[in-house]
C-alpha cells in the first residue's frame, strides 16, 4: 500500500514569461533541486495563442506563455531534460504541450525513454472544479487515454496524468469530497484505458496523484492514508493488478492556496509549514510549498526562497524522511483514517449508482456538492465558528498591502506577440497546413493522436492552430446551466 520511499522537494518555479522562468529554474537548480515545476498562463491553459484577442492582458500573467515549440525550446534552453524531472501544470491542451516538450527533448538528442516527469492532464476535475476546458468530456478523455498509451510504449518513466484533488479542494470542497472525487476520477481513467486493451500493469504504476494539504492537521494525514488504502484495494481486487507497483498510490502534495490570507500575510509562512508537515507525515512523495505573498501577487523571489527553505528545514533539520507512515498505530489517526475510508467508499458507491463520473458532471452533481461545502465553510468563518487568525479573530489595524508586490512587466506580452509573429513568417506555411489537415483526419478515427501532434508541433504549428483544428472535429464544451 505504501510507496516506501522518502519525499522529494519540488518547488514552484513556473510563473512569468519564458526568460524570467528560465532564470527561476536556474535559481532552483543552483539550490540543489532536480525537480522543476512549470505553470502556464491562462491563454495557454485555454488553448489560445498570445496574439488571440481573447488573450489580451493575460499573456504571461499567471504562468509561462507557450505558443509553439520555439517557446518550449527557449524555456528549457541550457537545461538538460534527460537529467531533470519536469512537472507541468497543464490540462485541456496537455497532449499538445507534452508533444512540444518531447520534441524539445529530441532536439536536445535526449532519448524519450530517459525522460521523467509529469503532465497534470486531468480533465475530469476541470469539469468539476477548475473550469479550464476546451473540448467536451469524451474527446478530452480520448486525448488522455492517447497520452497514457503513448507513454507506456515510448516514455515509460513519465507520469502521463496527475489525478488531482488539489483544485477540487481549492474550489471549496471538504477533505472527504477531495478524496472521494479524486479517486472516482482515477478509477474512471483506469477503466477508459482498459477499454483499449492495454493491461493494467502496463500503465497503473505510472499514474500519479496530486492532493491539497489544508488546515485540519490530523484530518489531512488521515485523508492521505485513506487514499492509499482505497487505491490499493480497488486496483488489486477490482482491476486485478498483479504488479505491486500498480497498487502503490504515488502522490504529490501542495499546501493550500485557499488557506493563505491577505491579512497579516506573514502568518501564511506558519500555515504553509504546518500544512507541509501534514503532507510529509501523511506519506507524500513530492511537495510544493506556497509563497506567503500569493494572496496579493505572484510570488517574489524572496517568497519563493522562504517556501523552499521551509521544505529544506523539514527534510534536514526535523529528520522526517527516515520513517514510512510514522503515525501508523496512533489511535486517533487510525480512527480518522478508517472513518475517512468508509465515508469515501459510500461516496464512490453513490457516484457509481448515478452512472459514473461523466453522468455526475452532466447533472452538475459534483459542482453542487462542492458549492454547498464551500458555502458551509464560509458561513462558519462569518459566524466565527471557524477561527481564521488575523481575519475574523486576532485582527490588527495594520495596512493590508505592506508586502512588496511582484509585478509582471506588460512589455513581456508585446515581446511574446512579436516572437510569435516572427515565427509565423519564417516557418513553412505549406507544411503547417499539411500537418494540421492530417491531424483533423486522424481525429475522426480512433488512432492515437500523439504521433500526429508531434508532427504538428515539429512543423511549428502553434497551440492555438492545433486546438482550432481539433475543435472542428471535437467541438467546444459549454457547461450546462445549473441552479444550486
Amino acid at each position: 500500500m505504501y510507496a516506501g520511499r522518502p519525499w522529494t522537494m519540488r518547488e514552484f518555479s513556473g510563473f512569468g514569461l519564458a526568460r524570467d522562468t528560465n532564470q527561476r529554474f536556474r535559481f532552483l537548480l543552483d539550490s540543489g533541486q532536480t525537480g522543476l515545476s512549470v505553470a502556464f498562463d491562462l491563454p495557454t491553459l485555454m488553448g489560445y495563442d498570445s496574439d488571440d484577442p481573447k488573450s489580451a492582458g493575460e499573456v504571461g500573467r499567471g504562468g509561462v506563455a507557450i505558443d509553439s515549440l520555439e517557446d518550449m525550446e527557449e524555456l528549457f534552453r541550457g537545461i538538460p531534460l534527460a537529467k531533470v524531472s519536469t512537472s507541468m501544470t497543464i490540462n485541456a491542451p496537455a497532449a499538445i504541450i507534452w508533444a512540444m516538450y518531447l520534441a524539445c527533448a529530441k532536439k536536445q538528442r535526449a532519448k524519450l525513454r530517459a525522460l521523467n516527469g509529469t503532465i497534470q492532464n486531468d480533465m475530469l476535475k476541470e469539469y468539476m472544479a477548475q473550469k479550464e476546458w476546451i473540448f467536451p468530456p469524451k474527446p478530452s478523455l480520448r486525448l488522455i487515454v492517447d497520452t497514457v498509451r503513448f507513454a507506456a510504449q515510448y516514455v515509460p518513466q513519465w507520469n502521463p496524468i496527475s489525478i488531482s484533488g488539489y483544485h477540487i479542494r481549492e474550489a471549496g470542497s471538504s477533505a472527504l469530497q477531495e478524496l472521494s472525487f479524486t479517486l472516482a476520477n482515477g478509477f474512471t481513467y483506469v477503466e477508459e484505458v482498459l477499454k483499449t486493451g492495454l493491461k493494467i500493469d502496463r500503465f497503473a504504476p505510472r499514474l500519479s496523484f496530486f492532493f491539497n494539504a489544508h488546515q485540519n492537521f490530523f484530518e489531512e494525514i488521515a485523508k492521505f492514508r485513506a487514499a492509499r488504502r482505497i487505491w490499493a484495494k480497488h486496483v488489486r481486487c477490482r482491476y486485478l493488478a498483479r504488479d505491486p507497483k500498480s497498487w502503490r498510490m504515488r502522490f504529490h502534495v501542495q499546501t493550500a492556496g485557499c488557506s493563505l490570507m491577505a491579512q497579516q500575510p506573514e502568518n501564511n509562512i506558519v500555515r504553509t509549514a504546518y500544512e507541509a508537515l501534514s503532507a510529509v507525515l501523511g506519506g507524500t512523495q513530492s511537495l510544493h510549498t506556497n509563497g506567503y505573498d500569493e494572496p496579493l501577487c505572484l510570488p517574489a523571489k524572496e517568497s519563493v526562497q522562504i517556501a523552499l527553505r521551509t521544505q529544506q528545514i523539514l527534510a534536514h533539520e526535523l529528520e522526517l524522511t527516515g520513517v514510512v507512515d510514522p503515525l501508523g498505530g496512533s489511535y486517533y489517526v487510525e480512527h480518522l483514517t478508517t472513518e475517512m475510508e468508509r465515508a469515501a467508499e459510500r461516496y464512490l458507491k453513490q457516484i457509481k449508482s448515478m452512472g459514473g463520473v461523466l453522468k455526475g458532471i452532466e447533472e452538475n452533481f459534483f459542482q453542487r456538492e462542492i458549492a454547498n461545502a464551500s458555502y458551509q465553510f464560509q458561513k462558519e468563518v462569518e459566524g466565527k465558528k471557524r477561527i481564521i487568525v488575523g481575519v475574523n479573530h486576532y485582527t490588527t489595524e495594520e495596512e493590508l498591502w505592506k508586502v512588496p508586490i511582484f509585478k509582471i512587466d506588460p512589455k513581456g506580452e508585446r515581446e511574446q506577440k512579436l516572437r510569435l509573429k516572427r515565427l509565423k513568417k519564417k516557418r513553412s506555411s505549406a507544411r503547417v497546413s499539411r500537418v494540421l489537415d492530417q491531424l483533423k483526419r486522424k481525429a475522426e478515427t480512433k488512432e492515437n493522436l500523439m504521433p500526429y501532434l508531434l508532427e504538428s508541433v515539429q512543423a511549428y504549428a502553434t497551440l492555438g492552430e492545433i486546438c482550432a483544428s481539433l475543435k472542428e472535429v471535437f467541438g467546444e464544451y459549454r457547461e450546462p446551466a445549473s441552479s444550486f
